[in-house]
């Protein structure tokens, strides 16, 4: 079978830091390879040199066996390579349809729109999203759906090599069902697929062959059948996998309420949520998207200005709709927007670790940043970010670090409150979990009640003390301890037998 991509002695550096050593590589025509890595093992710059992003130091690339020296997006898209990168890049006040054609080389300069409604309107149908409003905002749509609008745009680029890059990190079960159905439909059309995920078990469902990245090498590729799922996670961690999640709390320690919530209400979103956060517990509101869990975190974070209800932390009162009076309260968020509402990306790392900190080591109204660097190294060696890149662009971190960056602000902060997270480990290798899972349970210890809310069910079991089960913004159920598990959490988020009042 003719290979549509290779590359012979690819190498990257920033710096003083090698992302990618010498790296072989070759892609056959109608194949799904799935790329796997941790964090930091070369995945990302790797997919940005084959999309112009980026400009390898050495080595080359072949695109259907003619050499190509790939300068800019453009070119790349020239030649049949399209990326959706993990943070969307879609323009939110635009319609559907202008995204979809938004930057495509393909679209003439003398064109009917009527036609360009067409084409998108079989790109999304291909994603089984034909039911789109072309001409609704993309700002009124969900992040999921989001989702599948920058997949269709790639569609409509005619890519012969399409670089998925977390597509299912932010979809619910019925939307990764229609990403993964259409992309057994472009193999069939003979056009070939490289899929990054840490989700697994996609990789074992949907791919043919498997590349291991790590530490910037190309460790190994080979047909799927030859993987299993630990042997995979120990070739990509380069050691034993371990125990992924560490010590739950134990069911006899306090349940007394850090953190209370009675007849939360978001209208159309949410009906009179209910419950009780204690102190030292991971409490999870488990739905699919669309289920309210999202926005429920978002409101008590006083992120959505038309939630009502009685919030207290501890037997303080909460007012919503006001992120400065939850912060003032001790309520931290962590979103599953990281890149978008979480870190200044384009900021270096020592001034994420110390935004929310500089009242602290100020005087007459000067900085400090000689206590300020003191403070970001300390925090940095915590969450074990290297403090050799406190000068580094947060942007250019790995999504596992970049996360522990929102973790690191809320460390040794005095007076233990709430953490808040919506999706924890989103777009985060099975590696750089395990630190974010200790990293939750060192919140539990100082004595914060953690609320989280997640759509990875393992995820669910494996760090929840307490699950409350949520479907189309009404509570379903509440389990603690040896309650908890996945076919119970899994039959009241999709098939609860009760009306479905709320939308």
């Amino acid at each position: 079978m003719a290979e549509i991509l290779s590359t012979d002695g690819i190498a990257k550096r920033f710096g003083a830091i090698a992302a990618l050593k010498n790296i072989s590589f070759g892609l056959a025509e109608g194949e799904i390879r799935a790329l796997c890595g941790e964090n930091g093992a070369g995945k990302s710059t790797f997919v940005k040199i084959l999309t112009g992003v980026y400009r390898a130091d050495s080595g080359s690339i072949r695109v259907n066996g003619v050499p190509q020296d790939i300068r800019s997006p453009q070119q790349a898209q020239s030649l049949g390579l399209a990326l959706v990168a993990q943070e969307l890049s879609l323009a939110p006040h635009l319609s559907v349809l202008d995204n979809i054609w938004l930057g495509n080389a393909r679209v003439p300069l003398l064109h009917r729109r009527r036609d360009l409604r067409e084409e998108a309107q079989r790109a999304l149908a291909m994603l089984g999203a034909d039911d789109y409003d072309l001409d609704r905002p993309v700002a009124a749509l969900a992040v999921g759906q989001r989702q599948i609008v920058e997949i269709a745009r790639l569609i409509a680029r005619d890519a012969r090599l399409l670089i998925l890059d977390e597509p299912t990190a932010t979809l619910s079960d019925v939307e990764i069902a229609r990403i993964l159905a259409a992309l057994k439909a472009l193999k069939a059309q003979n056009r070939s697929v490289l899929y990054i995920t840490h989700r697994l078990g996609e990789v074992f469902e949907i791919c043919d062959s498997i590349s291991v990245f790590r530490n910037g090498e190309h460790v190994k590729t080979d047909a799927v059948g030859k993987f299993d799922r630990t042997s995979l996670i120990e070739l990509m961690l380069g050691r034993s996998f371990g125990e992924m999640y560490p010590e739950k709390a134990k069911s006899g320690e306090s349940n007394k309420a850090a953190f209370s919530v009675d007849r939360l209400n978001i209208p159309g979103v949410i009906s009179d949520f209910s419950m009780v956060a204690p102190a030292g517990k991971i409490v999870c509101i488990a739905g699919q998207l669309g289920s309210g869990a999202h926005r429920a975190i978002r409101a008590l974070a006083g992120l959505e200005p038309d939630a009502s209800g009685d919030v207290r932390v501890g037997t303080v009162p909460l007012a919503l709709g006001s992120p400065t009076r939850a912060k003032a309260r001790g309520v931290l968020f962590v979103p599953d927007d990281r890149a978008g509402e979480g870190i200044f990306p384009n900021r270096a790392v020592l001034e994420n670790l110390v935004a929310t900190r500089l009242a602290d080591r100020t005087r007459f109204g000067i900085l400090s940043w000689r206590a300020l660097r003191a403070v970001g190294a300390h925090l940095s060696r915590r969450v074990k970010i290297d403090p050799a890149r406190l000068g580094t662009a947060a942007l250019d971190l790995s999504g596992g670090n970049q996360q522990k960056l929102l973790f690191a602000r809320g460390l040794e902060r005095a007076g233990a409150g709430v953490l808040l997270m919506n999706e924890p480990t989103r777009g985060v290798d099975v590696g750089a979990r395990g630190e974010i899972y200790r990293l939750m349970r060192e919140f539990c210890e100082a004595g914060y009640a953690l609320v989280m809310t997640s759509t990875d069910l393992e995820e669910v079991v494996g760090m929840a003390d307490v699950v409350i089960t949520l479907f189309r913004g009404r509570a379903i159920a509440r389990y603690e301890g040896s309650e908890i598990s996945m076919p119970a959490i899994l039959a009241d988020i999709t098939h609860p037998n009760i009306p479905a009042t709320a939308a």
